[in-house]
């Protein structure tokens, strides 16, 4: 997953896109190498443009020896680009973040100053900014901090952050750079803002649904939510408004998407339902429980003296059968025998059109793989067998079917 925390490899919506990355003098630039590194493994090219106060923290051979480019340090260095036309990268750039951005930018950015080869830049260019503060917690909740950061969002300046936590100062506050996961999320979404799903809403399900038995057990599945997950990142990244309909899960929830959390299969239902309204597709890839026991235990069950213990289970709604609109329909089939003809009939049976169906028995495509190998399945009657693909690949493959209904 590419904010889930494994290092991204491609990332399309980052393939070849120039990226200009401003770092300024504040102890959290180690975290810009990190960005910087990840950036460029997911296809960016990326630009660094250091401050001098940057410089006395990290030195550009670092930043060169990530990206592979040259590193601008001085609006008057004869050996850059921008000695030649300073608003050069500015023009190039597909989106700029300055991560960490010092309250000393900050202030200069809000009031148009333009002094240094980044603040030059920042001031000539019409792509999206990314502005991610790191600083004390002091300096950050200072009036006048707090002022030019509005101002910034009010021109639509992207404000990522500053996390809590423990400072450079050894206190704790709100000061600290957010984590690289975090930022390439927005940078991603600021990129595909664009994409061929702009103005468009998209529903997804995730995870394995939880229906208690009493205060501590539940009845639930294997699912890890790791394609529900990848399908909303990738709908964000081409540019769709993204509502996520979420189990509890052991992932970061993909940043610039609208996150609901339900448990059960009846909360996720009503959430998805209510979502679905404004919905131009509605993606199901959770794995809901077909039964619930009728009646939950207010109190722990005790281990009794016998043989066992029988519980009473009904039937769960049907989400894709109940929740009806305009909207294209994707269900997801996860079986472990007789594939197609299940797939078939789930596609018929609920009215999709289109279902994802993979066999759960095989380990490259089971449950909590980054892997899946499946089948695609169309109310036109036509079947594509797919290879095995990572799940973010499987995603765009997904929404590249949903995109052509729409």
């Amino acid at each position: 997953m590419g904010e889930g925390g494994s290092p991204p490899t491609m990332i399309p919506v980052l393939h070849n896109k120039h990226v200009v990355l401003g770092v300024t003098g504040s102890i959290a630039c180690y975290k810009a190498l990190d960005l910087a590194s990840k950036l460029t493994q997911a296809g960016a090219l990326v630009d660094v443009i250091m401050t001098t106060s940057a410089r006395e923290f990290v030195t550009p051979l670092a930043f060169r020896s990530i990206t592979h480019r040259y590193i601008h340090t001085d609006l008057f260095d004869p050996d850059s680009e921008l000695a030649v036309e300073h608003v050069a990268l500015a023009h190039r750039a597909d989106a700029i973040v300055v991560a960490p951005a010092t309250a000393n930018l900050i202030a200069k950015l809000a009031h148009g100053l333009a002094d240094d080869a980044l603040t030059t830049t920042l001031l000539a260019t019409n792509a999206p900014v990314i502005v991610a503060p790191a600083m004390d917690g002091g300096m950050y909740q200072n009036a006048a901090t707090q002022s030019n950061l509005t101002t910034l969002k009010e021109r639509g300046v992207v404000i990522v952050g500053p996390a809590q936590g423990r400072l450079a100062s050894g206190l704790t506050g709100v000061g600290r750079l957010v984590e690289t996961p975090e930022l390439m999320g927005h940078i991603r979404a600021a990129l595909g803002r664009k994409g061929d799903f702009a103005g468009k809403t998209v529903v997804v399900s995730a995870g394995g649904t939880q229906e208690p038995v009493d205060p501590v057990r539940i009845l639930t599945n294997l699912s890890s939510g790791k394609m529900g997950y990848a399908l909303a990142e990738a709908a964000r990244d081409r540019g769709a408004r993204v509502i996520l309909v979420t189990t509890p899960v052991s992932l970061s929830a993909p940043v610039a998407v609208d996150v609901v959390k339900v448990r059960t299969a009846v909360e996720m239902r009503d959430a998805v339902a209510k979502a679905a309204k404004t919905a131009n597709a509605l993606i199901m890839a959770a794995a809901v429980a077909d039964y619930r026991p009728a009646k939950a235990a207010e109190q722990k069950i005790k281990k009794e003296k016998g043989d066992g213990l029988t519980l009473e289970l009904v039937k769960n709604p049907d989400i894709l059968s109940e929740v009806k609109g305009s909207f294209v329909k994707v269900g997801f089939a996860a079986e472990s025998q007789d594939l197609l003809k299940n797939a078939k009939k789930k596609l018929a049976d609920k009215g999709l059109d289109l279902i994802v169906a993979n066999d759960i028995t095989a380990p490259s495509s089971g449950f909590g793989a980054d892997t899946n190998k499946v089948l695609l399945l169309d109310k036109s009657g036509a079947v594509e067998d797919l290879p095995l693909m990572s799940k973010d690949a499987v995603a765009d493959t997904v929404l590249d079917r949903v995109r052509a209904f729409l």
